[in-house]
């Protein structure tokens, strides 16, 4: 299913919304439609349109009135209808705790990540900002031990890391915040560095056992062709295991570490491909897989288990390009699609290297054509 739009709003079109038939309010960026809380409200609705088109934050945590339980703030997250567009001010405006710098934002939001095309992913975040309209990690500091000892519930984190931020400067955002820092970055080069002498090694191995190149090559490229349906499959349902995630820290803290890190800051460079130690953890089931299919010639496993891994260099190779470099015309097809699955339909989209597996399983990215609808 497309990642649903919400429109943009100017301050003008929400302050029109003043009445108890028609009654909007602001939480930052955020516009809400609650007319059909006004009559329901504990304080009574004349004190809700007191606040009708107007900001709401203050009113929310002010403790001599009322200070709202999170309850409160659900309701609101329910009637969710836009957000609001900057009016040029030279400030810029903030969506989704991201400072724009003065660019207006015209182009409807997808609700689900706050953004509405892929330069959003590059804007800088505001980090106190984005903490305190959201909540959730600050990215001044350490981020695993803030996850690690949050409370936070599945919901709350899956709504979080699938809104993305952009750490400043192109630097990484602290991790670890000690001298495990360093094993949780990987340049996008050290992956052909560590893993296409062995697999050289390993397909020359192949042949010379083998001894029939046709049919070595079709073991090879029967095993990079495999490649292309483990990269899917890994990347639908293990990455982004979502749904069946279960709801404690040590799950949230792993999937975190996995690829939801990948989500929330998806332009950090040295967090684009696989840890060597990682590829290892994954990669040895396949080569047990890989020697009980082909049980009956021990070259023909290698082949396969080689053609497959070189798959898997392209895959992390590529993913990094669609991320940090300008391609050819395929790829940049590519790169938008990969790009959408960041910033508009995180539930679709799982092809990287090929949108092959996509088609035949349903799951292609279809985005809505942009449409900057206003409520009447």
């Amino acid at each position: 299913m497309p990642g649903r739009t919400l429109p943009t709003f100017t301050s003008a079109e929400v302050e029109s919304h003043d009445n108890n038939k028609s009654c909007y309010v602001t939480v930052g960026s955020k516009v809400y439609d609650i007319t059909s809380f006004v009559d329901d409200h504990p304080g009574g609705g004349d004190l809700v349109l007191e606040y009708a088109g107007k900001d709401v934050r203050e009113i929310l945590r002010d403790a001599m009135s009322h200070e709202h339980s999170e309850a409160a703030y659900e309701i609101l997250e329910d009637n969710l209808v836009g957000f609001i567009a900057s009016e040029s001010t030279g400030k810029g405006a903030n969506i989704n705790g991201v400072k724009t710098k003065g660019v207006e934002i015209t182009d409807p939001v997808f609700a689900s990540t706050g953004m509405s095309r892929e330069e959003d992913l590059s804007i800088e975040t505001d980090y106190s900002r984005d903490y305190k309209t959201h909540k959730f990690l600050d990215l001044n500091k350490p981020l695993l031990m803030q996850l690690w000892n949050s409370g936070f519930s599945k919901e709350f984190y899956l709504e979080q890391i699938h809104r993305p931020r952009h750490y400043k400067g192109g630097e990484s955002a602290p991790l670890f915040g000690n001298f495990l820092e360093p094993l949780s970055k990987t340049a996008w080069y050290v992956v052909p560095m560590i893993w296409l002498p062995p697999v050289t090694y390993g397909t020359l191995i192949g042949f010379s056992g083998l001894g029939n190149v046709p049919a070595a090559a079709v073991y090879w490229l029967g095993g990079l062709f495999l490649w292309t349906l483990i990269e899917y499959i890994l990347h639908r349902f293990l990455f982004h295991i979502d749904k069946y995630l279960p709801d404690n820290r040590v799950s949230l803290t792993l999937h975190f570490l996995l690829h939801g890190v990948h989500h929330y800051l998806p332009m950090d460079k040295y967090r684009l491909v696989m840890p060597p130690t990682l590829f290892v953890i994954l990669a040895a089931p396949f080569w047990k897989l890989a020697h009980a299919i082909f049980f009956y010639n021990w070259y023909a496993a290698v082949m396969v288990f080689c053609g497959g891994v070189f798959g898997y260099i392209c895959y992390d190779l590529t993913h990094y390009f669609l991320h940090h470099r300008n391609l050819p015309a395929y790829y940049k097809e590519l790169k938008k699609y990969h790009l959408q699955h960041h910033f508009a339909d995180f539930d679709n989209g799982f092809g990287v290297t090929s949108r092959f597996w996509d088609g035949v399983f349903g799951t292609e990215l279809q985005i809505p054509a942009p449409k900057n609808t206003k409520a009447q």
